[in-house]
Order: C-alpha cells, then sequence, then structure tokens
C-alpha cells in the first residue's frame, strides 16, 4: 500500500481534560454537555423542547446553544415548509441540529479485514472503506495500514471540518485506562498498546475499547436499544462471538472492564475449544465459517448469508442451522435467567440465525427458561445493521467531546463566521 502524498495540515485536538475552575464553572460545563449529548443523540430538536427535557429554562438554553454554534459544534438550519402547494424557503427553523462538519474516525479490525469509517456527529456514518487482509495482522500492521487509510481521508476532507479523534473496536479484552490490548485470541494479539501507537502514528487522540461493548453503546444510543433499561446484545463474527451487557440503564464491565466476554459462556462439557481455547462454549458451538460452508459458500461471502438462508436449504445445511440454533437457544435461555433483560440484540451471523428460524430459536430460548422472564423479553437484529461498529468506535472518540464541548481549540480561521443559519443539504 502506497503512503498518500497528501497530507491533512490541521493540527489535530489536544486531549481533553478535566473540566477546572469554579463550581459556577462545572455547572456550565455540565448543562453544555447536557445540550449536545442531547443533539447527538436526538437532534434535530427546537430551543423549547430542549428546555423541557433538560430542566433549564429558555434564556439558558438560548446561551448555551449560541456558545455550541460559536464552537462549531451546532447549526440552526433553515427548514423548507410546504403551504400547500408547493414548497418554499420559510422562515428559519427553531430547530437546532450537530454541525455535519465535525468527525470521529472510526476503526474495527477483524481477522481477515479492517475496516475504516468516518462518523459525524449524530451517529452519521459518511464513508466507508473496507481492507482485505487475508490473515490477522500484528498490532504493528494493523496500526501501519489504518494510518495509512486516515491520511488519505484526512487529505480529502474539506479544510472546515474538525476530526475529534478515532475509536477503535478491538474483538478482545481492552484496558480502558490507557487503551492497551490485553488480549485478542483471533488476532494474536496480547499486552500491545494498540492506543499509543496509533496516537504516534496518526497524531489523534485515540480510544480503544471492546467491539462488543461498542455495539451495545451504539445501538443504545441511536438504535432499537434506546430507553431500554436492560439489554443483552450479541456479536457473531468471523469465529468469535462478543457480548455486552446494560442493566439497569448501566453498562455492565466488571472490575477490570472485562465483562460481558459472553461468547466464552459454557453451554457443555468437553466439545471444541473456541478462540481463547475454552472447551465446550457458545462461541465453540456457534460458528460463522460452519455454518457458511454447511451453506456451500465460500467464508468471505458471509455477507450473503440472510440471502441463501431465505432460500431452499440442503438437508445437511439444514442439519448445521438447527445444531446451532438449539446451542444459541440454550445459552440465550440461561442468560434470560441470570440478566432478566428487556431486550436481546443479536448482530452479524446471529441476527442471520434469528432472521433464518425465529419460531424455532425462540421456542428453544422460552425452554431453557423460566416463563414470566421470557414473557417480556423481545429478540431482534440490531437496527443499525453493519454500521453498528463504526458507530459505536466513533461514540467512543467522540466521549471528551461530549462530555465537556468547551474544551475544543478550533484554529480561529478554519470557523466559518456566524453559522447560526446554514441551507440543509
Amino acid at each position: 500500500m502506497q503512503e498518500p502524498t497528501d497530507r491533512h495540515d490541521a493540527q489535530p485536538l489536544r486531549r481533553f481534560g478535566a473540566v477546572k475552575g469554579s463550581n459556577l464553572d462545572r455547572l456550565r460545563a455540565h448543562n453544555l454537555s447536557a445540550i449536545l449529548v442531547r443533539l447527538h443523540r436526538d437532534g434535530p430538536i427546537s430551543r423549547s423542547t430542549l428546555a423541557g427535557v433538560t430542566g433549564l429554562n429558555r434564556s439558558t438554553v438560548t446561551i448555551l446553544v449560541n456558545e455550541l454554534i460559536d464552537l462549531g459544534l451546532a447549526v440552526e438550519p433553515q427548514r423548507t415548509v410546504d403551504d400547500g402547494t408547493k414548497k418554499s424557503v420559510g422562515r428559519p427553523s427553531v430547530d437546532v441540529a450537530v454541525s455535519d462538519r465535525v468527525f470521529a474516525i472510526a476503526v474495527v479490525p477483524e481477522v481477515d479485514a479492517i475496516t475504516v469509517g468516518v462518523v459525524g456527529l449524530g451517529g452519521k456514518v459518511r464513508k466507508v472503506i473496507h481492507y482485505e487482509t487475508g490473515s490477522a495482522q500484528t498490532m504493528r500492521e494493523t496500526v501501519s495500514i489504518v494510518s495509512v487509510i486516515i491520511q488519505g481521508i484526512l487529505s480529502m476532507l474539506p479544510e472546515d471540518t474538525q476530526v475529534i479523534g478515532v475509536g477503535v473496536a478491538v474483538p478482545g479484552l481492552t484496558n480502558d485506562e490507557d487503551g492497551s490490548v490485553s488480549l485478542a485470541p483471533q488476532l494474536g494479539w496480547r499486552a500491545e498498546p494498540l492506543a499509543a501507537e496509533l496516537e504516534s502514528a496518526t497524531g489523534l487522540p485515540v480510544r480503544v475499547a471492546n467491539d462488543a461493548h461498542l455495539g451495545l453503546l451504539a445501538e443504545t444510543n441511536f438504535g432499537g436499544g434506546s430507553h431500554v433499561g436492560s439489554v443483552i446484545y450479541l456479536n457473531g463474527g468471523a469465529n468469535r462471538i462478543g457480548g455486552g451487557i446494560v442493566s439497569g440503564g448501566h453498562a455492565v464491565k466488571g472490575s477490570n472492564g472485562y465483562a460481558g466476554e459472553l461468547g466464552h459462556f459454557r453451554i457443555r462439557s468437553g466439545g471444541s475449544r473456541d478462540s481463547a481455547g475454552l472447551q465446550g462454549t457458545l462461541e465453540s458451538e456457534v460458528n460463522r465459517d460452519a455454518l457458511v460452508q454447511s451453506l456451500g459458500l465460500d467464508r468471505r461471502d458471509f455477507h450473503r448469508l440472510d440471502e441463501v438462508l431465505a432460500e431452499r436449504r440442503t438437508a445437511l445445511a439444514q442439519q448445521e442451522i438447527d445444531r446451532q440454533i438449539e446451542a444459541l437457544g440454550t445459552a440465550l435461555g440461561t442468560m434470560v435467567t441470570i440478566f432478566n433483560p428487556d431486550l436481546i440484540v443479536l448482530g452479524g451471523f446471529l441476527g442471520s440465525l434469528l432472521e433464518a428460524e425465529p419460531v424455532r430459536l425462540r421456542s428453544v430460548i422460552a425452554r431453557e427458561t423460566l416463563a414470566p422472564q421470557y414473557a417480556t423479553v423481545r429478540i431482534t437484529r440490531p437496527t443499525l445493521g453493519s454500521e453498528i461498529l463504526l458507530i459505536g468506535a466513533a461514540e467512543l472518540a467522540f466521549g471528551p467531546l461530549l462530555g465537556d464541548p468547551g474544551s475544543i481549540e478550533w484554529p480561529e480561521e478554519e470557523r466559518q463566521g456566524d453559522s447560526r443559519q446554514v441551507n440543509e443539504s
């Protein structure tokens, strides 16, 4: 891969720190964050609605919104109104929206590919680059590939845009404190300083977390899991199943941040070993490659699973599907008994299994759990689809900005004058 000749000249943002100052400063920073988070997840929203949902008076909301506009984080788009006969540009809307000039870079390394995306505030995926590797890359090889892709992306972005940082969704155990990867067995990574290496290579702030935790974060912030108190999320990838749990509205992280490794949930004695070397687990019994092969597909054609599963299946394929449905339903039934979720979200090839055999999967889950618990649980695929991990990784990168919007430092020449009214595209 050739390194692009054009490079992005804009200086990266400094790492966002804790708010310092008086109690009044902290209160203002908290309120500014509350407004931006609401716009980011639910916008566009009118100022009056913002006042209602935040409990702030309208004059305070006006001050805070104007500050976000001045920072280049929000805009008030003009609205096209319909007078019943034709559309015309009416008075400027009172709705406030996040700026479409602020981005995060999302990175998803997998065993056979690396995906890099550009995601805007509001969780909008703007560009996706999928780089086939054919096999797992070392951490430093991954950093080299990703840094070249990012430099190419930065060189093509308009000058008035700002990249906040990089979020990486890793299929393994990660350290929240320093962004290192403790263990990613599929990739062959152990104790790798990923965030530090990628920051050094790109000059951008980098944050790293478990991929399933980030998928759960995306789905609960922007998808079908929003406003749901208890959620189990499972994502099936290449020879791996990751998981995440929300209970009582809070992500279950555990003492070291490693909770939610539901792919290693043991469902039988004996059996084959999973990516971490554990025997008889959900991950070892429910396997994408085995499913793809039973359907006569090449492992690279996994994206056609939904299409092929909807067709007439051979006896061999149906046998493998039945086996995997039995194992998946058994595991989910026990999880329902333990966690009592409102919602189960099945991503990746697990969603394909749900789509192919919804009645059978639900019957196995019902058989393996207590009736009052099963009666209230919903089971669905992610509403964010294939973009879920990119949105989650970007959400990780946006975290410091959302927590302290006033800490942003843009070069003065990048501000576009009075941006309170821009045409909606």
